[in-house]
């Protein structure tokens, strides 16, 4: 595994992994570390060193801390040294292991030994312009990064599509600073595009990026950095992936987390008739060994490893058959990838028609927290995991609960039925899951023609809970065969009182009872829907007061429509039936609708669909 610590709530260490790997202090370290002369002493002050020697390894003589704790331990592929013994170790080179370094290095300067070159992370920043916040470096808004799936080739291309909602937390002119990596991690282009400067809405597509720099067919990642944002340092955004040659496929995922993880899940097996290709996209400078990336049937832990070296930024694909060659849909596959990849996609293919989807981060560090089976009766329901039920006259659902933690072993969950109108339908309570049990949950059994359900806990036969309950949600078209997958995880929803940090808040701090969901619109070929849930852990206001607003590339609201959802109901939301056609040409190609609720917290998926059967589906994000 990679010795990174790319996530830190407390400690910032999201801030220092991205500033370490961003692919331009990689071109920093690539230009750096030639000039070293030998011996080289890494002096690390702030615990850095084990994440840069992980993703940029050189020779070092020496390390040392001045923490007389630490001395003797393990650090950055030696042992660490007191500091005192800089003096006299005759290096010529003394690297310092951290940012706004000028003070530190001064403290030490005494102690270089005669001759001796002190060189400091700052080597790595990156260049003023590229900053919002030059005051201080390893703030989080200075790396507002993310990466996608990208690709223009063999008759597939993306769209990337989101909002400047930095402009609505005060930022002033926000631009991307983009770089596509090919699948064998070369460069194919970088360039900048600006944004809306208030919250309009944009686009990426492949093709254009493809025709403006005269690029051959790709299939790769594409790099984001937001710069002069305010609010929020993650890149948000929709993709969609669809049929260039106006064949059959098509499907949406959303953003990808914008670090890296030991574990993924949510991986399904192939039918008989599937093909499941895992994408396998390295989001950094430094190869991924053989052997570092494994999969393995959920639960079994007899991991199957990848036997060939994954170059720096590369992207391959991996058939899942050729690793777990006797799996089959609905069992489940667990992705073992070492910290070296940002949430990766898969991609289906049965008969003329391909399908992606992403999985989810699967967790090492939670535990089972006693207090959710003694959550008060103010919590109501508690965590819920809210998802639709598409037409039955048209489409089947199916639902499939997920381990998504290492330490959970058995998942004690209920699933509960809802009609639109918010009415309980049903419910059936599904055991106490042990991890290595995978089943598919055919919505179909329920007299419900429209509307949602939810996996909550349920410990009437006793079971261990820890917040991190996760499913993934199957579509088929009965007419066209097409499908589409989305996953998620549980959250409280809907109720005054709080537990931890839940009900979780767009801004500020919970309870989380408002909604600010973003809704993209399609094109002549494709219309965009929302399925929207009004998902209520306990009793609240009875409907929501919902405004469906739309906006245009600039970010001004145009039109805005009313909307009331029952509570514990669910509603189908189609820009083009609740806005003229008028208006829809008027918001633009890069136009969205924002949905909008001061009252309750709504949850969506959302997606597009076409008159050919085809049609995507993905949770949808807000801001």
């Amino acid at each position: 595994m990679l010795q990174i610590q790319t996530f830190d709530a407390r400690a910032g260490g999201n801030v220092i992994y991205k500033a370490l790997a961003h692919p331009l202090a990689a071109e920093a370290v690539e230009r750096l570390y030639p000039t070293f002369e030998g011996p080289v002493a890494l002096y690390d002050p702030e615990g850095l060193g084990d994440a840069l020697m992980a993703l940029y390894p050189t020779r070092l003589d020496c390390v040392l801390v001045h923490d007389v704790t630490l001395v003797g331990q393990p650090r950055a592929g030696r042992i660490a040294a007191p500091l005192t013994d800089l003096p006299a170790s005759g290096a010529r080179t003394v690297l310092v292991a951290a940012f706004d370094a000028a003070r530190t290095a001064a403290r030490i300067a005494h102690m270089v030994p005669p001759g001796a070159r002190v060189v400091t992370l700052d080597a790595m920043r990156l260049p003023e312009a590229m900053l919002s916040n030059r005051g201080r470096y390893l703030d989080k808004l200075n790396f507002a990064t993310n990466f996608a799936f990208f690709r223009d080739a063999d008759g597939m291309s993306t769209r990337l599509v989101s909002a400047n909602y930095w402009a609505g937390y005060g930022a002033g002119a926000v631009r991307l600073w983009l770089r596509l990596f090919a699948d064998d991690g070369t460069v194919l282009a970088t360039w900048e595009q600006a944004l809306p400067e208030g919250p309009g809405g944009f686009s990426i597509d492949s093709r254009a990026v493809r025709s403006r720099f005269g690029l051959g067919p790709f299939t790769g990642q594409l790099f984001m950095h937001a710069i002069g944002v305010a609010g929020h340092d993650v890149v948000k955004y929709a993709l969609d992936t669809y049929a260039s040659d106006n064949g059959a496929s098509l499907s949406c995922t959303h953003d990808a987390n914008a670090w890296p993880s030991d574990r993924y899940a949510g991986l399904p097996a192939p039918r008989s008739d599937e093909t499941v290709v895992l994408w396998l996209q390295n989001s950094h400078a430094v190869p991924i060994p053989a052997g570092a990336v494994a999969l393995d049937r959920m639960g079994t832990e007899q991991p199957v490893t990848l036997d060939r070296e994954v170059g720096p930024f590369a992207t391959i694909a991996l058939d899942v058959a050729d690793f777990l060659p006797n799996l089959r849909w609905p069992e489940q596959i667990e992705v073992r990838a070492g910290r070296h990849v940002v949430r990766p996609r898969y991609e289906i293919a049965r008969q003329d028609r391909v399908r992606i989807a992403h999985v989810n981060v699967e967790r090492d560090n939670l535990r089972p927290d006693p207090g959710i089976p003694a959550l008060p009766a103010a919590m109501g329901r508690g965590y819920l995991l809210p998802f639709p039920i598409l037409s039955k006259a048209r489409f089947r659902s199916i639902a499939q609960p997920t381990p998504m933690a290492t330490t959970q072993r058995a998942l004690p969950i209920r699933l509960d039925v809802f009609d639109r109108g918010g009415i309980k339908r049903g419910e059936t309570f599904l055991g106490c899951l042990p991890r290595d049990r995978s089943i598919a949950i055919d919505l179909d059994a329920y007299d419900v023609e429209e509307g949602h359900a939810e996996l909550v806990y349920d410990f009437r036969d006793g079971g261990e809970a820890d917040g991190w309950l996760h499913g993934l949600f199957r579509y088929e078209d009965r007419q066209s065969g097409h499908a589409a997958e989305t996953s998620f995880g549980a959250h409280i929803f809907n109720t005054a009182m709080t537990y931890r940090d839940e009900p979780q808040s767009y801004s500020g701090p919970p309870p989380g009872l408002s909604t600010r969901l973003f809704l993209k619109l399609g094109d002549e070929r494709r219309r965009s829907f929302a399925a929207l849930i009004y998902p209520a852990s306990g009793p609240w206001h009875p409907r929501s007061s919902t405004a469906l607003q739309l906006h245009d590339s600039t970010g001004r609201m145009i039109a805005e429509a009313p909307l009331t959802i029952a509570c514990s109901g669910s509603a189908m939301v189609w820009p083009h039936k609740t806005f003229s056609a008028g208006l829809l040409l008027q918001a633009g190609a890069d136009g969205y609708v924002l949905v909008r609720d001061a009252t309750c917290r709504l949850f969506g998926y959302h997606g597009l669909m076409d008159d050919t059967g085809g049609f995507s589906l993905d949770h949808m994000f807000g801001f």
